[in-house]
């Protein structure tokens, strides 16, 4: 078999940052309602944690649909199945842009979850396909480059639009005109990146695939870490914009512009990624961001001043991709000959646990205050680290050992 082009080729660096591209539309469409939330309770007349219903059946969408399009990605192509993703985002972004109600809405989303589910964790795996796991975690973190973009400008500019006269609509519309731009992009690159990953198809049933992945006793192990992740930092996280609202009487465009520096502190892991990894080691990264994300939120939960949150955030951002990109890259590596099936199998563990954090965060914020919303992610997420760091080490003794 002729060998795997060089992960410093052209082609491959182009193919890399349109697939980062489309992770940023993705990430922004992951964020862009956490800053909607007070616009869509005031326009549909309902209560906060209701209107978080958006970001709930997206997750829930996204997360269920991993369950299709990973086996369907390893069976008829990853960058295929990307673009069909990214032509369901532009449709149903713009079906959303134009509902007429809630619960139109609702469903507008419901379908937008289900082709996002499509974009990111795909593109992983065809990352993981294309190149060597030596190399894989700097070449992820230019894909997370791309999405951490997008989830800061996503949290941002939900922010800029509540409080503007185009509101959620405005919003839907302008990333749908992105979707549609992408979509035609990648369809120009879609031979040279299927050529590219050099991964041979392989027509077994999807509960095989399924099958291969929960087999392995590690395969779980970093899935339970995202479940873990999904629930008590992504979850909280869609209501900290309406919390710092409430709390501080601050501007939405104000409070999203100050978690959207969670994404910043994500980007300035991502720009030095090849050196932490270098340097730190996997089992370190992991312990160490469990900590930062630990005792980040329990600083939002105890300071007395608004200013804080900003500096807090960007901190809570480099300690989640120590933690999350350590958790990805090895996800790339469960099975190597289901690759889809297991990065999107970590897809779902992760979002699904999101959609449940946000139901219980949701809950906490409208019935028993920040307290309960915040302090169990400060005891959570540090046990998290630390349990992964021994499964890293474990793991590493017991391959020296064979």
């Amino acid at each position: 078999m002729t060998p795997p082009p060089p992960t410093t080729s052209r082609g491959i660096h182009a193919a890399v940052l349109i697939l980062a591209a489309a992770s940023f539309l993705s990430g922004a469409a992951l964020r862009i309602c956490d800053g909607l939330i007070p616009r869509l309770a005031h326009d549909f007349a309902l209560t906060t944690g209701t209107a978080g219903r958006v970001v709930i059946v997206f997750s829930i969408a996204y997360s269920v649909m991993q369950l299709v399009f990973g086996p369907l990605g390893d069976r008829f192509g990853k960058v295929r199945l990307v673009a069909a993703a990214l032509f369901g985002c532009a449709a149903l972004s713009l079906a959303a842009s134009v509902a007429p109600g809630f619960d139109t809405l609702l469903a507008a989303r419901i379908g937008w979850g289900m082709a996002a589910a499509g974009v990111i964790p795909l593109a992983m795996a065809w990352i993981g396909d294309a190149v060597p796991y030596e190399e894989r975690q700097a070449t992820l973190a230019r894909l997370l480059t791309g999405t951490l973009s997008g989830m800061m400008a996503g949290q941002l500019a939900g922010g800029l639009f509540g409080e503007s006269a185009a509101g959620w609509r405005g919003a839907f519309a302008t990333l749908g005109c992105g979707y549609a731009l992408l979509f035609v992009l990648l369809l120009a690159r879609l031979r040279a990146m299927n050529a590219a990953a050099h991964h041979v198809a392989e027509r077994r049933h999807v509960l095989r695939q399924w099958q291969l992945v929960l087999a392995s006793s590690w395969s779980r192990k970093v899935l339970a870490a995202a479940l873990v992740e999904g629930v008590f930092l992504l979850g909280p996280l869609a209501y900290m914009p309406s919390l710092l609202q409430q709390r501080f009487g601050l501007a939405l465009s104000a409070a999203s512009a100050m978690i959207a520096l969670y994404a910043v502190g994500g980007l300035v892991y991502a720009i030095f990624a090849r050196r932490i990894v270098m340097s730190w080691g996997e089992r370190r990264m992991v312990l160490a961001g469990g900590w930062i994300m630990g005792l980040g939120e329990l600083l939002w939960l105890v300071s007395p001043v608004s200013w804080t949150v900003a500096p807090v955030a960007l901190a809570i951002g480099f300690g989640t991709y120590l933690y999350h990109n350590t958790l990805q890259t090895n996800a790339t590596q469960m099975a190597p000959s289901a690759r889809g099936t297991a990065v999107a199998l970590f897809a779902f563990c992760l979002f699904f646990g999101q959609a449940l954090g946000v139901s219980l965060a949701g809950y906490a914020f409208d019935h028993l205050g920040r307290a309960a919303m915040l302090l169990g992610p400060a005891i959570a997420l540090p046990l998290a680290g630390w349990a992964f760091s021994r499964a890293l080490r474990a793991r590493a003794a017991q391959a020296a050992s064979a």
